[in-house]
């Protein structure tokens, strides 16, 4: 009995008021001081920053990954948006903070860039040291990782790859990117991947040269947003029923797909990223890579390519949830 009401009270804070999950604050006040009813410490509340190019979505969530409260803040300057995030997050009382950035970043935690961006073509942001700034003005421990990286440790902590321990999870939209786990761990390597610029053959019917700056046909340069539009000269969009467009988009995500499956071996890739919402897309790569792979792998995932090659299943939250377990593991790391 004697632990019902602490099973009471946290059980209220964490239904629904009215149909309508409580307010973060109404939250932290009933729980302030609880243990958690499972036993164990006082129930924390951690931040998430998703920081991108054109906006940075701030989150506080549980360690359930559930997002409690959320807010977005436009990517301007390094002082004006950070000073908003910082602002944003100082009265919440976290007990962590997720960072997954836009990069390159460094990640190397011995560098003495740790927590920088680093090269990256975005005005104004090459070398900030992101998470020193957070940390020094929030004083709490800040996990960090890459933007790819964090939407995968989403799927894999709270979503459709959840127990498994090789996975990759690429988005297509602005840029192209992929998340990578193998062997249970996300891979950083002496960076950490930049699977976006990876070569690819051309679709024999492609006349167009690549938008990328630096490598022109790359995986970015030929299946990236802005890559289709200058192909076309329309929006995506707009393209919606032009079956050439999207067989020729399907061709290279299924080249970069079948690159996975020879060389890394997953045991499920999923596909995010705003070029990912045309959903005619998924029938054509699976068939695609069915081709290219031409019977070569034999195995039960690739046996079912429906289960296989996915969609993001969390509604395009995979990234601050995986922030939110950034947080979560970073303050194990640090206590």
């Amino acid at each position: 009995m004697g632990s019902d009401p602490i099973n009471f009270q946290f059980r209220i804070c964490l239904e629904k008021f009215n149909g309508v999950r409580p307010p973060y604050r109404i939250l932290k006040t009933i729980t302030r001081g609880l243990p958690h009813p499972t036993g164990g410490n006082e129930i924390m509340f951690y931040g998430a920053l998703e920081a991108g190019g054109t906006k940075m979505v701030c989150a506080l969530g549980d360690e359930n990954g559930t997002i409690l409260e959320q807010t977005s803040i436009p990517t301007t300057t390094p002082e004006e948006t950070l000073s908003a995030i910082i602002d944003w997050f100082r009265d919440k009382e976290i007990a962590a903070l997720g960072v997954a950035c836009f990069g390159p970043v460094d990640l190397r935690r011995n560098s003495p860039t740790y927590g920088y961006i680093t090269t990256t073509p975005k005005k104004g942001w090459a070398h900030v040291d992101i998470v020193g700034i957070l940390k020094r003005a929030l004083g709490v421990p800040v996990g960090f990782d890459t933007d790819v990286n964090g939407s995968l440790l989403g799927e894999v902590t709270y979503g459709q790859a959840r127990g498994l321990t090789d996975a990759v999870y690429i988005t297509i939209g602005t840029g192209v990117g992929a998340g990578i786990l193998s062997g249970g761990h996300l891979v950083h390597g002496m960076l950490h991947p930049e699977f976006g610029h990876i070569p690819l053959m051309k679709h024999p019917d492609d006349t167009y040269a690549g938008h990328c700056p630096y490598h022109g046909s790359c995986f970015e340069g030929m299946a990236a947003g802005p890559a289709i539009e200058e192909r076309w000269g329309q929006k995506a969009i707009t393209l919606k029923d032009d079956p050439k467009v999207w067989d020729i988009e399907a061709h290279y995500i299924a080249e970069a797909c079948t690159t996975l499956i020879m060389t890394l071996s997953p045991q499920i890739i999923i596909l995010g990223g705003g070029v990912m919402h045309q959903a005619q897309l998924f029938p054509l790569i699976r068939e695609k890579v069915k081709s290219m792979v031409n019977g070569y792998v034999l195995t039960a995932e690739l046996a079912d390519l429906d289960h296989y090659i996915v969609p993001a299943s969390l509604h395009d939250d995979q990234g601050i949830m995986g922030a939110i377990k950034l947080a979560i593991d970073e303050l194990i790391v640090t206590e």
